[in-house]
């Protein structure tokens, strides 16, 4: 009997309000597609670039992530979505177009190609929704939570896997996200990131999958071994029954991740699959490496492993766990570069860098954390026409860090800057009489960009809310008459700055 898993949710998930179901386009051309380059595997068969070089669409629903994907010119027109706020059943509904192939209550990537889809600030939340991936090719997803997705009960979707890949998919990279459910089978769930039906060249780096009862699997069946080439690494699996994953066929490398509290099987290497595991750190768990549940057996090749407080029962029939004392039984060469973090530090290098609002930092190889750059260096924001009009007003706000001044945001010049007393607080440009505007700009001081999370563009004058959104940038919205206008900061990483607080009139 399968134990039911422990409801230990951990993680707090920032949300948004829900807008509208359309995109705003952001300045292009936009050159960034993800923070960092992909890694492991999905640096073979060409490589995985996303949307780089493609238009930057900002989504807030499901349904505008379909309507941009379904506005390209053609299926394999590169795109950078831009998602924040929560995504679920009441804001996702089916878009058609030529370039694209939607549904209902799932986040449909069929048929498509070249795609970034990136939580912007401190995230995006897909909450009882699937990202469902299917016959595409070169698709990033990065700094997402997709969360308690079923299967059965209500509301369903995706078949109960939190992202799932099918039916000739190459090239994803998926990192820095957090999968994660409330229970197992029983209670409607399936699997965290599942791979079947001819899916390859995968990466999963610096995620954290938890609370569930599978992680997940690569391969549908002892019979579905066209799948292959997964990397997973600088990963968190936690309070998960088995699947992490399983695997049915192929080739997977397995480094530098850190399992805790897995209650039946971990790595299930079956049906002739072959794994490379090395320095990860395994913790208060049982059966961690070997094959489980089938007489079809698989091969690993084990180094620098940490088995901390791990037990392991008996060989018998359809169970052979690779323990007490792991050795390998085959060998698994690696095309690509990469840096292997000791296993005594892997439990603290995961902790500072898995998973969604983390700052996207990734580990130096020498167990140590640090932020990647960008894929190319940030756009800088055209200058717009017309007259800057905070230049010469007055500013004030909530709370100002050391050193840091209200009026450094209409002072004209980027290396100035005005920075709240802690993560998050509000900045004001005001003048002695109503003025009408109808665009602002936000600029970050150079090397402090993709500080500013999640935030707010209030009317002063009566509290309305102009616009909200994540990030620097620009921002338009309907001309509006004031005399105070305020950016709220509501989330960042790190302490946020703002440069330059500039508006401009309809």
């Amino acid at each position: 009997m399968r134990r039911p898993v422990a409801l230990r949710l951990q993680a707090t998930l920032a949300t948004a309000a829900v807008g509208i179901a359309i995109g705003v386009v952001l300045p292009t051309p936009r050159a960034t597609a993800a923070v960092g380059s992909a890694t492991g595997y999905a640096t073979q068969n060409g490589g995985t670039t996303g949307g780089a070089g493609g238009q930057t669409v900002r989504a807030t629903t499901g349904t505008a992530i379909h309507a941009a994907l379904c506005g390209r010119a053609s299926s394999s027109t590169p795109i950078i979505i831009e998602v924040t706020g929560t995504i679920n059943h009441g804001n996702t509904s089916k878009v058609s177009g030529s370039s694209c192939n939607t549904a209902d209550g799932v986040i449909e990537l069929k048929q498509i190609s070249n795609v970034t889809m990136i939580g912007v600030g401190s995230g995006a939340v897909f909450d009882q929704l699937g990202i469902h991936v299917r016959d595409s090719s070169n698709i990033i997803v990065q700094n997402v939570t997709v969360r308690n997705v079923k299967k059965s009960g209500s509301p369903t979707s995706n078949g109960g896997d939190a992202i799932g890949m099918e039916s000739t998919v190459r090239n994803v990279w998926v990192d820095h996200v957090t999968l994660e459910a409330s229970g197992g089978e029983s209670e409607g769930y399936d699997g965290l990131f599942d791979m079947k039906d001819n899916t390859q060249y995968v990466t999963l780096s610096y995620s954290i999958l938890r609370n569930s009862g599978r992680g997940g699997l690569v391969g549908s069946s002892e019979s579905d071994l066209s799948n292959g080439f997964i990397t997973y690494h600088h990963n968190l699996y936690e309070n998960i029954d088995s699947r992490t994953p399983l695997l049915r066929g192929g080739t997977a490398h397995i480094y530098n991740n850190h399992y805790v509290s897995l209650h039946e099987s971990g790595i299930n290497s079956r049906a002739g699959a072959k794994v490379k595991v090395e320095n990860n750190y395994f913790r208060n768990s049982k059966d961690v490496l070997g094959t489980f549940y089938t007489n079809e057996r698989g091969y690993w090749q084990v180094s620098g492993n940490t088995f901390d407080n791990v037990t392991w029962s008996g060989a018998g029939s359809e169970n052979y766990p690779a323990g007490p004392n792991p050795t390998s039984n085959t060998t698994v060469s690696i095309p690509y570069s990469y840096s292997l973090d000791g296993a005594s530090c892997v439990p603290d290098i995961v902790r500072q860098t898995a998973g969604t609002n983390t700052g996207l930092k990734v580990s130096n190889g020498s167990c140590s954390p640090q932020t990647p750059p960008p894929t190319t260096p940030p756009p800088t924001t055209p200058p717009p026409s017309g007259t800057n009009l905070s230049l010469g007003a007055g500013a004030d706000g909530s709370s100002k860090a050391d050193g840091t001044s209200y009026g450094n945001v209409r002072d004209g010049s980027i290396s100035t800057y005005w920075s709240p007393a802690g993560s998050t607080g509000s900045v004001s440009i005001k003048w002695g009489s109503a003025i009408r505007l109808s665009r602002v700009i936000i600029r970050e001081p150079s090397g402090t960009q993709g500080s500013i999370g999640s935030w707010q563009l209030i009317n002063h004058d009566t509290g309305a809310v102009l616009a909200s959104g994540g990030g620097a940038g620009p921002i338009t919205f309907s001309a509006t008459a004031l005399s105070k206008i305020t950016f709220k900061i509501n989330s960042s990483s790190g302490a946020p700055r703002v440069g330059e607080f500039e508006t401009y009139a309809s």
